[in-house]
């Protein structure tokens, strides 16, 4: 049976003007973005650690694809993450579930055994248990403000960002630390403990969340179950076969696995956009105009992602590398340079968010977004211009990553937290989760995309160049953006979003019977 969904707002006290139902999902988030950037701000420095130091010892060439792939494939699991919740587990039991897939994932890491085998295990359970909790946890604060207004929903959002951001913050400012130069597994230990603090605020206050989430918003009928078990089984014994045949080949290698993961990305998001328009029977005509129009912005997107989520990996080997991390009068670690950006989404969050509720309608998504790429692609001409410095045998100060960061940071808050909203709105209503798990596949196809990049191209024409090829590719997608945007509005309005919008049918009243 199918759950309705009613607005909170008008019914219940606010969080800061927002429902209730915010502040419980805020809170889990942000206890599970401290978990994943806590592991993050320690993961390459543990694959490029020495043995001796009890790390993996690997080369940058082949460090930077892996954490890539991991900042990356977290969100590739999406897709079946949003599917599951719409169809069998419904929003609420998803995230749940995916939270303790990715607390049990972390104390695989924390084990202080030797050897990669429980870490490289760890990682793939944190993967798996993001492809759950990610999307969902998502689509549960957009089914917040259902008949509410567009700006208030990125309002919302924004908010919600911010919670984001205060979790990255006190990963990476914590894991580092504990984790040193040797006791990895301590940090491992820290993100479990964090993960476990957001199940417990999740599930005290599974009340205030009233009818968010529950059950499955296109249940699986009994004829079907049946069909999909056999394809999954199928499915799973294929992918079994493929990879012991891989690995009998001699080449399944920690340098190929993340550019296969990354074809499946590339495949996965084609796949998944023939399906919408092609098969999808419960898509209307006005949804399909408003998707049309979401296809540019994801391709953008994925470029966005490509720049600004490696921060993890290439940007922090560029700290470990060139940067002087002792030039503010105390060791910043490699990973904590990250905290840059925490730190400026905790202070611009609100005032990008009052620019979206007082520009309203005025300063469409797709304008946002050109703005958005086109200040990452500025980050990383000024990258390449410090790559050029110490170059020349210079030590880059630490006060220059400042301007990096805070350029990643406009362009971010331009991108991410609208994206988010804008996916929210255009989804078809029967395919909510599965299109926020499609928003998602950006950065599994994007992070991976820039650490491959990175493997290629540095060894043919050096960092600097490279550096100043993605930033002319973000550049460029920008200005097409920018150019295309009023096209890409008419379309959104043809689906009912957007200034001047039309409708196939008459709005629904803010409160559902």
């Amino acid at each position: 049976m199918s759950h309705r969904e009613y607005p909170a707002v008008g019914r219940e006290k606010t969080f800061f003007g927002h429902p209730r139902g915010l502040a419980v999902l805020f809170g889990t988030e942000m206890w599970e973005r401290f978990s994943f950037y806590g592991l993050q701000g320690i993961l390459l420095t543990f694959l490029t650690a020495s043995v001796l130091e009890n790390g993996l010892g690997l080369d940058d060439t082949v460090a930077v694809p892996i954490a890539s792939l991991y900042s990356g494939a977290v969100y590739l699991t999406s897709l079946p993450g949003g599917w599951l919740a719409d169809r069998v587990l419904g929003a609420r039991r998803a995230v749940l579930i995916g939270g303790i897939i990715i607390m049990c994932g972390h104390i695989s890491m924390a084990i202080p055994v030797s050897g990669a085998g429980l870490v490289f295990f760890g990682l793939f359970l944190v993967v798996l248990g993001s492809g759950l909790l990610k999307p969902n946890i998502s689509v549960m604060v957009g089914r917040l403000y259902e008949g509410d207004s567009d700006a208030r929903r990125d309002a919302g959002f924004s908010v919600f960002y911010m919670g984001i951001n205060l979790g990255g913050f006190l990963g990476i400012l914590v894991t580092p630390y504990l984790a040193g130069s040797d006791r990895w597994h301590l940090g491992f230990g820290a993100a479990a403990v964090g993960m476990a603090i957001g199940l417990l605020w999740y599930v005290r206050g599974w009340s205030r969340l009233t009818n968010t989430g529950v059950g499955p918003s296109r249940p699986l009928a009994d004829t079907e179950r049946g069909k999909v078990v056999r394809i999954i089984v199928i499915a799973l014994v294929g992918a079994g076969v493929a990879i012991a045949i891989w690995a009998a080949t001699g080449t399944l290698t920690l340098s190929t696995v993340p550019t296969v993961v990354t074809i499946l990305s590339i495949v996965a998001a084609i796949w998944y956009f023939v399906y919408i328009f092609g098969q999808a029977k419960d898509v209307t005509a006005a949804e399909k105009a408003g998707l049309r129009a979401y296809v540019g912005l994801f391709c953008a997107s994925v470029v966005f992602w490509m720049l600004y989520l490696q921060m993890g990996s290439i940007l922090t080997a560029f700290a470990s590398n060139s940067v002087d991390l002792d030039s503010w009068g105390f060791h910043l670690p490699a990973g904590g340079v990250q905290n840059l950006n925490s730190i400026f989404i905790l202070i611009f969050s609100p005032i990008f968010g009052a620019i979206w509720l007082k520009t309203g309608q005025g300063f469409g998504t797709a304008y946002k977004f050109a703005v958005g790429v086109g200040l990452t692609g500025l980050s990383w001409v000024f990258l390449g211009w410090l790559q050029g410095r110490a170059d020349s045998g210079v030590l880059v100060a630490l006060g220059w990553m400042v301007v990096v960061y805070l350029l990643l940071t406009w362009g971010e808050l331009c991108v991410s937290p609208v994206g988010l909203s804008v996916t929210t709105q255009l989804a078809p209503s029967a395919l909510k989760g599965q299109l926020m798990g499609v928003w998602f596949l950006g950065p599994a196809v994007g992070t991976p995309l820039g650490g491959q990049a990175f493997a290629f191209l540095v060894p043919r024409v050096g960092e600097q160049a490279f550096f100043y090829i993605l930033a002319g590719l973000a550049i460029a997608t920008a200005v097409v953006l920018a150019l295309f945007s009023p096209a890409l509005h008419r379309l959104m309005a043809q689906g009912g979003h957007g200034p001047n919008a039309t409708l196939e049918t008459p709005p629904e009243p803010e409160y559902r019977p």
